[in-house]
């Protein structure tokens, strides 16, 4: 996989003018952060990075063989120019309808009104690179191209990047390819992502329209397990609303999720009992699911059948698992529940999602400190209620009575975890047979499982 670095065009010009500083650095600036962010959001880097400024010298040979091959034309003015009408039809085979050009300046030295700049004449005061036409730089189009056919040649598997750039960029990536390596075919697929959209508005989120949040920001809030999550709940190529509402409901699934898993640990343990297992509908369920979610990412990836394939999965494993009883109900079937929390795992683990770590927020030591403080307090829970339900008394009677008297403790552990569960905590007791060898007291006993905690902003 190789990611193009564009650090030099109109926009990096403009932005060091104001700040007073070269354009390599700004360039050198954004393209950092933008490396912090894509790792904090659990981003595999691409294999090679590829920058124009260092590629200077091979863009200039390629628009030369353009231009050799009679699509491309120099100016008096030192600009040179894709000559769109030799393209015949073939130009707008990837947008199907190409939109007619835009109004030209009166001073112009294009033949063509569609025709498009692969090297722009310098201007006063920016930077520019010597070229057989003069003083300049790179158009923005061409320098894709070029970098591609550096490490990929004349064919490219896979090209992706957001929706609006299909036109004309990668139209005009495929005219310049095509063009210049004399292939009836450049790329062979193209991935365009859909934008992402402040929820209620039909506007993309952008530095511009300055309706953005930074990444940073955003994971102070949620993790970057739930943006991933959040994003595969959408197809890649459709647009997607973000708000804390959408973002709440994909921690809640990864929540339901790490709780499934947990669950099913504890039951092939031996310490969460429940009623007699259909082992053979679970057998069935998974091997449906395994076909399910291959079809669905077989299908142009479309990532939300696949999380409902898996969160229909986890909606049978918990019906049985959910079916309680006090005492051990018949044979146990850990292998099907172990066979299923591996493939949930494998499956989240291909697509970046951690279900090892608890769905918290990115935490700061304040956050980190909160977190400890509710560990604790459930802990001094557990004990409170350990102590109510025992039973030391000698006869059955004295026992009765001592349970009686203890009940308003069991009330208040009640009325602590009702109002835990208001801010996002959730806490399961669980009957946990502890009948083992050696052990004097054959009754099940009630402790309590921690399933998930929740802390928002």
């Amino acid at each position: 996989m190789v990611m193009g670095i564009t650090d030099v065009d109109d926009k990096i010009i403009h932005r060091a003018s104001e700040m007073n500083v070269s354009p390599a650095s700004l360039a050198n600036l954004y393209e950092e952060e933008f490396k912090q962010d894509m790792a904090a959001l659990k981003v595999l880097p691409p294999t090679v990075y590829v920058r124009v400024t260092e590629t200077i010298p091979q863009i200039i040979s390629f628009i030369e063989g353009i231009i050799a091959n009679g699509h491309a034309y120099s100016t008096a003015q030192g600009n040179v120019y894709f000559d769109l009408q030799s393209r015949g039809d073939k130009y707008g085979k990837l947008v199907g309808v190409v939109p007619g050009p835009l109004g030209e300046p009166v001073d112009s030295d294009k033949r063509h009104a569609s025709d498009f700049a692969l090297w722009k004449a310098a201007k006063p005061q920016e930077v520019f690179w010597a070229s057989p036409w003069g003083k300049g730089r790179p158009g923005w189009h061409i320098e894709c191209s070029t970098i591609s056919s550096l490490v990929f040649g004349s064919q490219l598997d896979i090209h992706s990047g957001g929706v609006d750039l299909a036109f004309p960029h990668h139209e005009n990536e495929i005219a310049q390819c095509e063009a210049f390596h004399q292939c009836k075919q450049w790329g062979n697929y193209f991935l365009h992502s859909g934008h992402l959209h402040v929820k209620g508005k039909e506007e993309k989120m952008s530095k511009s329209l300055k309706n953005y949040i930074t990444i940073k920001d955003f994971l102070k809030t949620f993790s970057p397990d739930v943006f991933r999550l959040f994003c595969m709940r959408s197809s890649y190529r459709a647009a997607i609303d973000y708000s804390d509402g959408t973002m709440l409901e994909a921690k809640h699934l990864l929540l339901v999720v790490a709780a499934f898993v947990e669950d099913a640990r504890a039951y092939m343990k031996g310490q969460l009992v429940c009623g007699p297992i259909r082992d053979d509908v679970l057998w069935e369920r998974l091997c449906h699911t395994q076909e399910a979610v291959k079809a669905a990412l077989a299908d142009d990836f479309n990532t939300p059948a696949a999380v409902d394939a898996i969160m229909d999965l986890i909606h049978h494993g918990n019906r049985q698992l959910k079916a309680r009883t006090k005492e051990p109900g018949g044979p146990r079937s850990p292998a099907v529940f172990g066979s299923i929390v591996s493939y949930i795992k494998q499956f989240f683990e291909t697509v970046g999602i951690s279900l090892a770590d608890r769905q918290l927020v990115s935490e700061d030591s304040s956050r980190a400190t909160l977190h400890s403080v509710v560990e604790e307090l459930v802990r001094f829970r557990l004990k409170v209620r350990q102590f109510a339900l025992a039973t030391e008394a000698a006869t059955r009677e004295a026992g009765r009575q001592q349970l009686l008297d203890r009940r308003p403790l069991l009330e208040a552990c009640d009325t602590l975890r009702q109002d835990l569960a208001a801010h996002g905590i959730s806490i399961k007791e669980q009957h946990i047979h502890v009948g083992a060898a050696g052990s004097q007291d054959p009754r099940p006993q009630t402790r309590e499982l921690r399933t998930s905690s929740t802390f928002c902003a």
